[in-house]
């Protein structure tokens, strides 16, 4: 028998859509595989699990040798490359009952991208946002609904994490062995109804998906520009059954590496609040800045600097699966998904911090933003740090599956997953400062000329005593602070379901209820706590404070220039920045010896506790006040029913289905307040509140909904269909929101204390969602639809922030009750969310060209408004159009992509790195995003494939900004990365 790899073709007979792809003789494996209508939608959404099988392997894997009675050769169509892979998520598209779009493996160990993420924007109406300085994709936004209003499974299970919230960090997921993706964007009431945006199923392949022996191995080499360093990716897989296809196993594991230099420049916040007339003159009294006569509304930056950081990014991926069928009918599947992500992020740079009160030579724009100041005796600090964090997750899980009859099934599955933010306790940040001031602190400025996107604010009088030629003087810099930090979370996840399905021809009813137990517990140890951070503040002799010593040259170990270190980006940077490390800073001053037993010029004695206890070592001090310990536990009953009716001779597809759902949580947590504040001996710019004596608090609430969904899909004819969905869904708060206590930092700035408030009690978000969508299927591997969407959302939780005071203490910096920012999480106002989505996939016949593009286009009635000042500002995260392009060409074992990937400017949340504003959260937005990418592989052998890869091809930056365009708060320049490397198939 001859092979050859043709064009997918399809059948267009409603009722033989994909099964007449396949060619007389072909194995019925290749059938359920390739089977559209019913049997594509009960994989994808009634058993997750089986969607492995569908998608996660080409059909030239599941294809078995025809068998001829005559001497004539028959020909095999073999599905393979990206347009076996398009034309299955085609499949699935089609034959869903609800609104689901598909990601399919193009082979085993062959996704379309290096991360889960990155593919999944390539869907309709899905965008993704990048982790800063790693530039990796990390989270994904759904119709407008990003972060925790997504829910993301594991073969229909819910995976844990430890970083409180709901959604899933996409870069800890290793793409190369995932058979698939789905995303259901709206509802399976048997499977999950907490996603608001939508359910993202990730499916991983397993034995009995493609009995007999496989195996695959994958090798790279990854150089991002500026990393100057290739770092390797490497992985295998073995899939085996045995003693007539009863047992099976499939094992895999995959090591991958990134390394990556970011450029940054920051501002950490725009806080609010109204100038003196006279701060907009070169001197004011203390009597012109009374209160009272601060009357011009103006935004200020709280802090700017620049940064240089080297990130170096291990995960370790590791699975294995059993399957036993004892009998006919009976599957028994036992798997265990291991990952663990292991991020070291070393930086340095400068930063600089300024005060509303202290600005002088004010100038405002007609929105308010401060683009020029001066700010006398401005303190310069020099910056360095190590952020370690190591997230680790394993998930184990047994699912059984008895088909009793024809007609009737049930199904079974355990599962429990647990997850840690760095189990070794280690400690996560390390950071030091140092710098000068004071005595020889400049009369410092920044000056504001563009907008965000391509304009950076300007220092200016900078050096000591305003000599820019002494910037990176190290003769006068001396210590400032010390601030470590250790986080420990963990998060344990136990979930069990159970339901029985009644299929008869025309019908299906599917019923059972879960159980599905949640517990994060969270604390974090610091130097702030023990006040150990201001051991050694002021920055010494040479600023002309006693306070402080002076920094050792030889710590230096380095300067970075900033010519172009934003690409595209007007506006200088002061020449050079220092490199150092901070480890070896707190080993200077550690090596200065014990401050209890030796006199120690520059050591802060009148620091409070710090003076008396601090023996040398920078030890960390639990925060009480960081400590949660949350449980919540959800049951759910839940059933659905599928009618396939004729309407006026066209086919149509009714599903109706409700879940109940009913959850109970229980909050727990060590209360404080501030009992004193006093201000820093070595620095009056810091702060140090002193608290109460921790007291446990403890908490419970519950609520209950019914949450119904309706999908209704007629064929108009055989290559047009009409849906209609509607549906309740709701989307939880995020764990680490529920906590019952307020947290008050210990170590604080002038004009800069904040505070923030649990919210045990929050309820759910509440969206009834409604989609019409129309999709043409006009050829094979080629459709066009177009789908619109609207979404109504109640008890949105809103971050408000608050000034307020707390227990009466008194601010030594004023002399009057302290004022405290004070941010908390409350139910709120509704919105609604309506767009459209556009789609069309085309393929030209059998030349091997071919395109995927959709388009985005979405709107609310509640937009922000950047001119209210209100204490709890409103508007929906996320919402921006977008657009995404694929141009391929797949013939003849070569395989060449295009990807361009655009977003429109979004509100990305609330808050900023430092929120002190008068006017609540101050929100964050991201600018405009273009990202081209390339990938190209050739297949060598039947067994070998060489690929090469090359993302963010134009450069492009990622940028923020604050209330309005001109406010920039971060611009990364995280550079293109190239990635060539092979793949082998047995």
């Amino acid at each position: 028998m001859k092979k050859s790899e043709l064009t997918y073709q399809t059948n267009p007979s409603a009722q033989q859509r994909a099964s007449k792809a396949v060619l007389v003789g072909a194995s019925s494996l290749l059938a359920l595989a390739l089977c559209g209508a019913a049997q594509a939608a009960e994989r994808a959404a009634d058993e997750p699990m089986a969607t492995a099988a569908a998608v996660a392997a080409p059909a030239a894997e599941q294809a078995a040798p025809a068998q001829s009675s005559d001497a004539s050769v028959v020909e095999e169509v073999v599905v393979t490359g990206l347009r076996g892979s398009l034309q299955r998520n085609l499949d699935i598209k089609r034959s869903s009952e609800g609104v689901v779009d598909a990601i399919s493996a193009e082979d085993i160990g062959k996704f379309p991208d290096s991360n889960v993420a990155a593919s999944l924007q390539r869907l309709p109406g899905v965008s993704i946002q990048r982790a800063g300085a790693r530039g990796e994709p990390q989270g994904i936004t759904v119709r407008g609904f990003s972060g925790d209003f997504n829910e993301t499974l594991y073969d229909g299970r819910r995976i844990s994490t430890a970083t409180g919230g709901r959604s899933v960090d996409f870069s800890t997921v290793g793409a190369d062995f995932v058979g698939g993706l789905s995303v259901l964007k709206t509802p399976d009431v048997t499977l999950s109804s907490s996603s608001i945006g939508a359910t993202v199923n990730v499916a991983f392949p397993k034995p009995f998906d493609h009995p007999g022996r496989r195996m695959a191995f994958t090798a790279s080499g990854s150089l991002q520009d500026d990393a100057g360093k290739v770092v390797p990716t490497v992985g295998a897989l073995f899939s085996d059954t045995f003693a007539d296809d009863k047992f099976g196993v499939l094992v895999d594991a995959m090591y991958t590496r990134h390394d990556t230099q970011t450029n940054r420049v920051f501002v950490s916040g725009w806080p609010g609040g109204y100038y003196a007339p006279c701060q907009l003159t070169p001197t004011c009294t203390p009597e012109q800045l009374a209160p009272a006569n601060k009357t011009i509304l103006g935004w200020f930056e709280q802090q700017y600097g620049a940064t240089q950081v080297y990130t170096k990014d291990e995960r370790i991926d590791g699975r294995i699966a059993l399957q036993w069928r004892p009998t006919e009918g009976v599957t028994v599947t036992l798997d265990d998904n291991y990952s663990r992500q292991n991020v070291r992020a070393d930086n340095f740079g400068f930063g600089i911090w300024f005060n509303q009160d202290n600005l002088r030579n004010v100038k405002l724009d007609q929105n308010g933003t401060t683009i020029d100041f001066t700010q006398a005796g401005s303190q310069t600090d020099f910056t360095a740090g190590t952020d370690h964090n190591i997230l680790q997750t394993n998930q184990t899980g047994l699912n059984l599956k008895w088909d009793v009859s024809t007609n009737l099934k049930f199904e079974a599955d355990a599962s429990y997953a647990k997850s840690w933010l760095n189990p070794d306790g280690g400690v996560s940040s390390d950071n030091a400062d140092v710098g000068y001031g004071f005595g020889i602190g400049p009369s410092l400025g920044i000056s504001i000329g563009g907008d965000s996107k391509n304009t950076l604010p300007v220092l200016h009088g900078y050096g000591p005593n305003g000599d820019a030629s002494r910037w990176v003087d190290t003769s006068v810099i001396g210590s400032h602070v010390t601030v470590r930090q250790a986080q420990e979370n963990t998060d344990v996840i136990k979930q069990l379901r159970f339901a029985g399905t009644w299929e008869q021809e025309g019908f299906r009813i599917k019923a059972g209820g879960s159980y599905m137990e949640d517990h994060y517990q969270i604390q974090q140890s610091n130097t702030f706590v023990n006040n150990f951070w201001q051991a050694y503040p002021g920055y010494g002799p040479p600023s002309g404070n006693n306070g402080g010593v002076l920094v050792p040259s030889s710590l230096f170990t380095g300067r970075v220039g900033t010519n172009d270190f934003i690409p595209g980006f007007d506006g200088a940077l002061p020449p050079t920045l220092l490199k150092f490390d901070a480890h070896a800073y707190q080993q200077f001053l550690s090596s200065l010896g014990n401050p209890q037993t030796k006199n120690i010029p520059g050591f802060n004695y009148g620091g409070g506790t710090v003076g008396t206890t601090f023996t040398g070592a920078f030890d960390l001090a639990l925060d009480n006040g960081s400590i949660r310990d949350i449980t919540e536990k959800t049951w759910a009953l839940f059933m659905r029913a599928n009618f396939d009716v004729d309407v006026a001779g066209m086919p149509f597809h009714f599903n109706a289905g409700v879940r109940e759902e009913n959850t109970h949580v229980t909050a727990n947590g060590f209360g404080q307040v501030p009992t004193a504040i006093t201000r820093g001996a070595g620095d009056p710019t810091l702060l140090t509140v002193t608290l109460s004596q921790p007291q446990a608090v403890s908490t419970k609430s519950n609520y209950s909904y019914l949450l119904p969904s309706i999908d209704m899909k007629l064929e108009l004819t055989d290559s047009l269909q009409l849906r209609f969905d509607a549906s309740r869904t709701l989307t939880r708060p995020g764990l680490n929101l529920l906590t019952p206590v307020l947290s008050v930092g210990t170590g604080q700035r002038v004009g800069a204390l904040t505070a923030s408030g649990g919210s045990p009690a929050l309820k759910p978000y509440l969206a009834d969602n409604f989609d019409a969508a129309l999709e043409w299927y006009y050829q094979p591997n080629s459709y066009a639809s177009i789908d619109f969407f609207v979404k109504d959302v109640s008890n949105f939780i809103v971050g408000g922030t608050q000034r307020q005071t707390i227990n009466g203490v008194i601010d030594p910096s004023t002399g009057q009750p302290a004022i405290f920012s004070v941010t908390q999480q409350v139910n709120g106002p509704e919105a609604t969310v309506r767009g459209v989505e556009l789609a069309w996939q085309h393929v030209f016949g059998d030349s091997g060209f071919g395109f995927n593009g959709n388009v985005t286009l979405v709107d609310t009635n509640k937009p922000y408004d950047r001119t209210d000042i209100s204490q709890s500002g409103f508007a929906i995260t996320g919402l921006a159009d977008s657009a995404n392009l694929v141009a391929f060409y797949d013939k003849n074992g070569l395989e060449a992509r295009v990807a361009v990937n655009y977003r429109k400017e979004y509100l990305r949340g609330f808050g900023q790195n430092q929120n002190t504003g008068a006017f609540g959260s101050e929100p964050t937005f991201e600018n405009p995003n273009l990202q081209i990418d390339f990938s190209t592989s050739y297949a060598l052998t039947k067994q070998i494939n060489l690929f090469f890869e090359a993302l963010n091809l134009t450069n492009e930056v990622q940028s923020t900004h604050g209330r309005f365009d001109n406010q920039l708060l971060d611009v990364f320049a995280y550079g293109r990365r190239y990635t060539a490397g092979a793949r082998f198939r047995f």
